[in-house]
């Protein structure tokens, strides 16, 4: 027991290191929600009002609407972000030095998970810090109620990030690859519009987002900041966690950059 404890400790240290060498990194998680919360919100407040719907018990204005969305963004950028650190790694065979642990793969893998949600969250509470400051106020205790919902939501970005760095063998494909992932997920989710806005625009749109994991995930968070459970978010982020985790430690190859190199 001592040694999983170790190398999770070494894991998560190591990532905290890393997050704390690269200060541009906490600042551009940042800066992104601030610019849709300060400028992309004051542009819509008068255009879209948000009717009564749950979790709020009122009218509520655009910038309450996006706050948990926006959260949830820093999660699916840091999620897809740490996908990149593990191709590095696989690429600069760090990984494959790791896997020489006589400790299970999965082990090691959702060590590096758990770590990547961890700073994450960080970040998360970082910008409702100071959407607190701007007028964006939950319920405090809801600020702490959202701490389990936002950490299986970075849980399920992490793995689907890491499901897809499995699938890509060269560093400069990345990019390409997760602006493929990000965007979509991200504008076609609640995060900015609810669902019945997008119904009222369009059936079909209406079916893709709600179809789509990130929604789930905004609701999860949405509801939790306010103290309040929504059971089927709940179940489908859950459910979803453990499929990525999973498929993510079975398609794991820590021997495509060396194969690449041998090509």
């Amino acid at each position: 027991m001592t040694a999983y404890w170790e190398c999770l400790r070494a894991i998560v240290a190591r990532e905290w290191l890393r997050f704390v060498q690269q200060r541009s990194r906490f600042l551009s998680a940042l800066v992104r929600p601030l610019l849709w919360l300060v400028v992309f919100a004051a542009g819509f407040r008068a255009a879209l009002g948000i009717a009564i719907i749950e979790p709020y018990d009122t009218y509520i204005t655009y910038e309450t609407w996006i706050v948990p969305g926006l959260a949830c963004m820093i999660l699916l950028f840091n999620g897809m972000q740490g996908s990149l650190s593990m191709v590095y790694d696989r690429e600069m065979g760090s990984m494959r030095v790791l896997l020489t642990s006589p400790l299970p793969r999965s082990f090691l893998l959702a060590s590096k998970l758990l770590a990547t949600a961890l700073i994450s969250l960080l970040q998360v509470y970082a910008f409702l810090g100071i959407a607190w400051l701007y007028g964006v106020q939950p319920p405090p205790m809801g600020l702490l109620a959202a701490l389990p919902a936002l950490l299986l939501v970075a849980l399920l970005l992490s793995a689907l990030g890491l499901l897809l760095s499995n699938g890509i063998r060269q560093l400069e494909n990345f990019a390409g690859v997760m602006n493929f992932v990000i965007f979509p997920m991200f504008f076609l989710s609640s995060a900015l519009y609810p669902l019945w806005k997008m119904r009222e625009a369009s059936e079909w749109l209406y079916w893709i987002c709600a179809a789509n994991p990130f929604t789930h995930a905004v609701e999860l968070v949405r509801f939790a900041l306010y103290e309040r459970l929504n059971p089927t978010a709940l179940g489908i982020c859950l459910a979803l966690t453990l499929l990525f985790a999973l498929l993510s430690v079975l398609s794991f190859n820590p021997q495509h950059a060396a194969l690449r190199r041998a090509a």
